[in-house]
């Protein structure tokens, strides 16, 4: 029989999932009488979740860079036991929810035929996987399969929104591992199927805000299957990779192609942007992939090729970075530049093509998990 598992860090039990719809139910046998220890910091509002995509980990780091947490086993392993070209990172309580994709053959050296991940998990703060849905090293679309599942939300309703890239749609999936929803599902109108897409979002109106990257938009679905919203910054963006709804009711779009972050209004109108590859020592297209605002008005940016994470202010002054310092572009045949490393202790000593970077604490923009307010962490 199922049990509720009940977190202790530190003496302190953390029944944190009381609040979650349907709680986590799993099977207790799965978690080791002896566990490590967890750093006295972990998951503190404030913190960031970094996914540190070609080093294949997910780190939890301070307003230091000082890695508190990590998940995963390093850039030179590619087994289940991890997770291989981790996309995306979310904080859910205690546990975290990770979007595993492989990596592609012909992009990085230490696998240049690739590996298939293709997995969302679910692990505890001790390492252990307590829920996943996909498998390592298999491809697919049919039950419990994916392909390059890209980004992962947990719903208020304990179900997961899955970001299946290459098999273009957009599924719920339960805890049972159930698809109880899909976009594009019933619609078959040619101009409304997804092509790549990159993120959806759960809206406090119950739509749907998808980054359709290779369509170059980002669209707002119903539940109904019906596009009801259309971003494209005027006509100019290239390559969205996120989206997400701010409380003033604009839409901020990652312009991956522009190498840019752009907030537009309700009516599609630039109001803001910045753009990360403007430093003579930027690589020639850093391609970011996650800008997200932060409560202080600030946008964390996972400027990906840059091989960093940097915190800028809405006039575009960059109050924090992380990762090894920009030194001039590509002089190796992969397309990071050089300024690319892996340290256990730091982030500062390097990171390797950070897809996601979010606050812990601060879902401005994102959707919370039940239970979860938005508030500001520091």
């Amino acid at each position: 029989m199922k049990k509720l598992l009940l977190y202790r860090l530190d003496g302190c039990r953390l029944s944190v999932f009381s609040s979650i719809v349907a709680l986590i139910l799993i099977n207790p046998g799965n978690v080791s009488a002896r566990q490590p220890k967890i750093n006295p910091h972990f998951n503190q509002p404030g913190n960031i979740l970094i996914a540190d995509q070609f080093n294949n980990r997910v780190i939890e780091i301070n307003k230091d860079g000082d890695i508190v947490w990590s998940f995963g086993l390093g850039p030179d392993n590619f087994s289940g036991r991890g997770i291989v070209g981790v996309n995306d990172a979310q904080r859910v309580g205690p546990l975290t929810l990770m979007a595993g994709t492989g990596t592609p053959a012909g992009v990085i050296p230490q696998a240049p035929n690739g590996v298939a991940d293709n997995r969302v998990i679910l692990a505890d703060p001790f390492g252990n996987i307590v829920w996943q849905y996909g498998r390592f090293g298999q491809t697919g679309s049919g039950p419990d399969l994916l392909n390059t599942p890209v980004q992962c939300t947990w719903l208020p309703t304990a179900d997961v929104l899955i970001t299946d890239q290459a098999n273009n749609r957009i599924i719920e999936v339960n805890l049972d591992k159930k698809i109880v929803w899909q976009y594009p599902g019933m619609n078959t109108n040619e101009a409304d199927q997804l092509n790549g897409p990159n993120s959806a979002e759960l809206l406090a109106n119950g739509h749907i805000l998808i980054a359709d990257q290779g369509n170059n938009r980002a669209i707002e679905v119903t539940r109904g299957d019906k596009i009801v919203r259309t971003f494209t910054a005027g006509g100019t963006v290239s390559i969205v990779a996120f989206a997400s709804r701010l409380d003033n009711g604009d839409t901020l779009l990652t312009d991956s192609g522009n190498s840019r972050a752009v907030e537009v209004d309700a009516n599609d109108n630039i109001v803001w942007q910045y753009v990360t590859d403007t430093d003579p020592l930027s690589v020639p297209a850093p391609l970011p992939t996650r800008a997200i605002r932060l409560h202080n008005g600030n946008t964390l940016i996972s400027d990906q090729f840059n091989n960093r994470v940097i915190e800028v202010t809405p006039a575009g002054d960059i109050v924090a970075d992380y990762g090894l310092p920009l030194d001039g572009g590509p002089v190796n045949p992969f397309p990071f530049g050089n300024n690319f490393g892996y340290n256990l202790y730091t982030a500062q000593e390097g990171l390797y093509s950070p897809y996601d970077a979010k606050v812990i604490g601060d879902y401005t923009g994102l959707t919370p998990p039940f239970g979860f307010k938005k508030f500001d962490p520091r």
